[in-house]
């Protein structure tokens, strides 16, 4: 009977969710408190997200019975749903969400506010930037650096632009030159495409009917968020404004040996689509995109986040980090989903990552950039939770990326931190061909495990910590590997399971910080828990300081490795602070955390800036026993692979049927004891505080 009265007196627009069922549970939805994305945006919207336990039926009543419209479930989201007004009506927004929290039914309600987009074009001096932009960035030119004809690479497939490929393959015009690509070529010599791999671009859709594209598209795992429908087709516009994702979608799934644009790295997996950044972003479509078929998705990709603007703090809602950590847990039949997202192209506003809670978040895998030439990009950022690096574009002569765009077309002009986490997920994509079993965690701890420094020593800034990993804020541990990646993930131990430990700082007596007085105040903290061997570290801070860009904030480990988590933004003006926010790390990766740590906040101006600093609390992600793949001592580094063609590489360095996990495929790199000074030197001279610089 209650179904028959509903049906007959509202007018119902119900979304049907192809995901699995999932048990949410209201809780804790982490750290990022009042950075949310609300002071960016001018107002709410008549929208609300309510959670009504009972079912459709009961929340289509309770909607009817309030005046609301009923506006669907929340894709993905058990007992979520959506709430509207039309603008007419006479209350105010708190009068709505008072009346809805009021009611017994409702379990919870949050009104909606809109987080706006910029696709990313070069980045403006306006202060009119929005607050999500695609990570993408365009060079003055799109020259094209002519690579020899006579290149056995060249004709492993027919593909019109597969020469233009440079990270790819070995493209060297003379013996001497070391080789930058990411070393995907052995991979596919073993018979390794990504066939059997799901991966879906969050984005502004895919033209899912691209000649290059059609038929590694999946569209169950497909979805428009924008104009809720199974369709993610992007929307037409003689600019071409919404390519981006179907660029994204091409250099992971680009089909081999079609003779059009180019190939994929892993171009026998399945790429689907969720289109979400061509229309009024809320957190609900957030949630929605993060979580659309984790039942079903292996990768999801994301080239975008808050504005790289110099000046923004901001992560994930309530319902988007609840689909991160449900992703993590459940998906994968409990494997865990990968997330790769862009790290940001906010390095001309000396922007910072960290800042950024979507790429920083532990349950991503953040990447970097470097150019052709091995250098780090004028767009890119410096960030101490960066995980590892892939190719991009760089300088004005540099060659970009190359895939497929809108109109079935090419493009050799794809760039930034956009083009290059497309790239880490096509990497990832065979390796879990490779390897089905591999979780989560167990890709992160590959990604760590077999980076390469050696084509990107010639940055500045590299480290050593204290288990003997090579690390550089810039680079992460550097340009993945996909050779080496998939060598050892053949073979592999699944890490154990993890511990987490939070240690609150203790409370100091003089909390008083200003750039004229105690330009500095330093924390120590006494560790004592079951993690051995760490993963992510967070700092918690709450900070209250009248120009938040003017803080640098530092940490050093007990075992004397030494990180910037926060560098000065000399745009950042707000005197907002910093509320519950986390400065997240994997510099520290694989060290024992008990001990003394060393927290130091600093502001070096003489602008007159002041403030206080109130409660902080270390997390500590990791394990209390040693992964198997720790076991045989520290890594090993050597020059095996820029030295050696592809054939040599094959034949010597990757026996795939006789892999040691004893003997990992770390293949770059010069011995410890020839340069460790002078990157130690060097790194404290540009980033750290002088007392750092004084340590031993």
């Amino acid at each position: 009977m209650l179904a028959e009265v509903v049906s007959c007196l509202v007018v119902i627009k119900t979304l049907i969710s192809t995901t699995a069922s999932y048990e949410w549970v209201l809780g804790n939805y982490g750290y990022h408190g009042v950075h949310n994305g609300l002071g960016n945006s001018k107002d709410f919207i008549d929208e609300w997200t309510v959670e009504v336990p009972g079912g459709e039926e009961v929340a289509q009543l309770v909607a009817l019975e309030l005046g609301y419209e009923y506006d669907g479930p929340v894709l993905g989201f058990p007992n979520l749903y959506g709430y509207r007004v039309h603008n007419k009506n006479r209350r105010t927004p708190n009068e709505h969400t008072s009346i809805l929290a009021s009611d017994k039914r409702i379990r919870w309600a949050e009104q909606l506010f809109s987080k706006k987009r910029a696709k990313r074009y070069p980045m403006s001096e306006s202060d009119e930037e929005l607050n999500r932009v695609k990570r993408k960035e365009y060079a003055n030119s799109n020259s094209i650096e002519i690579t020899s004809e006579n290149n056995i690479h060249h004709k492993l497939f027919n593909d019109e632009l597969w020469s233009y490929e440079w990270y790819l393959q070995d493209t060297r015009a003379a013996e001497g030159l070391p080789r930058l690509d990411l070393n995907v070529l052995p991979v596919y010599a073993r018979g390794f495409n990504g066939q059997g791999v799901r991966v879906s671009i969050l984005d502004d859709g895919i033209e899912h009917n691209h000649t290059d594209l059609v038929e590694n598209y999946d569209k169950e795992i497909s979805w428009d968020c924008n104009d809720q429908d199974s369709d993610p087709y992007p929307r037409p516009d003689e600019q071409n404004r919404n390519s981006h994702g179907t660029r994204c979608a091409g250099e992971i799934a680009m089909k081999a040996n079609n003779g059009k644009c180019g190939v994929g790295v892993a171009w026998q997996a399945k790429i689907g689509g969720v289109r979400m950044l061509d229309g009024r972003i809320t957190d609900r479509v957030e949630g929605e995109a993060i979580g659309y078929a984790w039942d079903k998705v292996d990768i999801y990709s994301a080239s975008w986040g808050p504005n790289d603007d110099g000046k923004t703090v901001e992560g994930p809602g309530k319902l988007a980090l609840e689909a991160f950590k449900r992703g993590i847990s459940h998906g994968r039949g409990g494997k865990g989903n990968i997330y790769v997202w862009a790290n940001g192209n906010g390095g001309r506003h000396n922007d910072n990552c960290n800042c950024d809670g979507y790429s920083s978040s532990i349950y991503t895998i953040s990447i970097g950039s470097a150019s052709q030439q091995g250098l780090f990009p004028w767009y890119g950022e410096i960030c101490s939770s960066t995980l590892a690096t892939a190719y991009s574009s760089g300088a004005y002569k540099d060659q970009k990326i190359v895939t497929t765009d809108t109109n079935d077309s090419c493009t050799l002009g794809h760039t930034g931190t956009s083009a290059a986490a497309p790239l880490a997920a096509g990497i990832i994509a065979l390796a879990l061909q490779a390897n089905p079993k591999l979780t989560w965690r167990d890709v992160q701890h590959l990604i760590v495990w077999t980076s390469e420094y050696s084509p990107l020593s010639a940055n500045y800034g590299w480290q050593v910590n204290g288990v003997g990993l090579r690390f550089d804020v810039r680079f992460g541990f550097g340009l993945l590997n996909a050779g080496a990646l998939i060598a050892t993930a053949l073979n592999w131990t699944t890490v154990p399971q993890k511990q987490i430990c939070e240690r609150p700082l203790e409370p100091i007596e003089n909390n008083k910080i200003s750039s004229f007085g105690a330009k500095s105040i330093e924390i120590a903290i006494n560790v004592k828990c079951n993690v051995k061997h760490l993963e992510h570290v967070e700092l918690i801070i709450n900070i209250q300081y009248t120009r938040r860009g003017a803080l640098g904030v530092y940490l050093d480990s007990p075992l004397g490795t030494k990180v910037q988590l926060l560098s000065p933004r000399p745009k950042d003006s707000s005197n907002a602070g910093f509320v519950n926010w986390p400065l997240t790390s994997v510099a520290t990766w694989g060290e024992d955390p008990n001990g003394r740590w060393t927290v130091v906040i600093q502001d070096l101006t003489s602008e007159g800036n002041f403030g206080e600093i109130g409660q902080m609390s270390l997390i500590l992600h990791g394990t209390e026993e040693m992964p198997f793949h720790m076991r045989q001592g520290p890594r090993k580094y050597t020059n095996a692979f820029i030295e050696s063609t592809h054939e040599e590489y094959i034949d010597n360095n990757i026996p795939f049927n006789d892999i040691e996990l004893s003997k990992p495929m770390s293949v770059y790199e010069t011995p410890y004891d020839v340069d460790d000074e002078l990157i130690r030197n060097h790194h404290s001279k540009y980033y750290f505080p002088d007392y750092f610089s004084n340590s031993d």
